[in-house]
């Protein structure tokens, strides 16, 4: 089965209707998508406010929190409690942290909201070994890209949002979306983390840049592969190598460049009968691209 998790488009709370003129002057009306702030404490302690569509406020104060290491992968959870008139979620573990020391060590990253990577993380990615015998196909690539690509979502309907896809093989399983590629990739982590899903054998799909924090998320999470219709920085790409993460982007159509971990692909697709993006789906990618670039 594919796509436990979608976007619903559908979903009036996600997105409003404006007015505006067009080039010609024309009056025209457009979905735009709705931002929210959204407070997460661990325990009784204010963490950050992000901006987001909160569709999924658990899931993604759940990765959050993990993500950042301030959650353990082993931590019990005892409650999580989201207040939406008050705009708040409260995480709340049996086992007391130490995030006061996290705050203090925080670093400011390159995320399009509120992307924050604190200075244990890196000292963790040194540690990390993604596994070496896992493979991902070329024909895998481009069934992904035409299955993701043509699901409904807020990215095609609206643009000014990310997707973020967790995959296994040429399957798309949960598709997560926010204004911030940091915050859909944490949706994701913490819908793992609460139904217990492995990383082994995992990819994972963004529309967004493959920044450091990007690489870093993908990294702690131990999913080997990292896959996007958009491009790369030097220090997601420099990660990506030190971590042997298979960085693969400007996924569009028959062509990709894989700058990190080449060693695992598997060169089995014939191009000629590669699926090729419809004119409309690409200027609809360019323009969400071009709005979180």
């Amino acid at each position: 089965m594919e796509f436990t998790v979608k976007p619903d488009p559908g979903d009036p709370s996600l997105t409003r209707e404006m007015r505006g003129l067009d080039q010609d002057g024309k009056e025209m009306r457009l979905n735009v998508i709705e931002e929210r702030p959204l407070t997460i404490f661990l325990n009784a302690q204010e963490i950050v406010t992000v901006m987001t569509i909160r569709d999924y406020p658990e899931y993604l104060a759940l990765g959050y929190l993990l993500n950042q290491r301030m959650l353990l992968p082993d931590d019990r959870v005892t409650a999580v409690a989201y207040e939406e008139d008050i705009e708040t979620i409260v995480v709340r573990t049996r086992r007391k942290t130490d995030y006061e020391e996290k705050l203090r060590k925080k670093t400011l990253t390159s995320g399009c909201a509120q992307g924050t990577a604190f200075g244990d993380l890196m000292e963790h990615i040194d540690s990390v070994r993604l596994p070496r015998d896992v493979v991902v196909k070329t024909s895998w690539l481009y069934s992904l890209s035409r299955k993701i690509n043509t699901q409904p979502s807020l990215y095609l309907t609206a643009g000014a949002i990310h997707g973020c896809v967790l995959c296994e093989a040429d399957r798309p399983l949960f598709y997560m979306e926010d204004v911030g590629r940091h915050n859909a990739i944490d949706k994701i982590a913490g819908y793992m983390f609460l139904e217990r899903i492995a990383p082994a054998g995992k990819l994972f799909y963004t529309t967004g840049r493959l920044t450091s924090e990007m690489v870093i998320k993908t990294v702690q999470m131990e999913i080997p592969i990292l896959m996007s219709r958009s491009g790369f920085t030097a220090w997601g790409v420099a990660l990506a190598r030190q971590a042997n993460l298979t960085l693969i982007g400007r996924a569009k159509g028959k062509r990709f460049i894989a700058l990190s971990g080449e060693q695992r692909i598997v060169y089995d697709a014939d191009l000629s009968q590669v699926w090729q993006e419809p004119r409309a789906i690409q200027r609809k990618a360019g323009l969400a691209d071009g709005d979180a670039a």
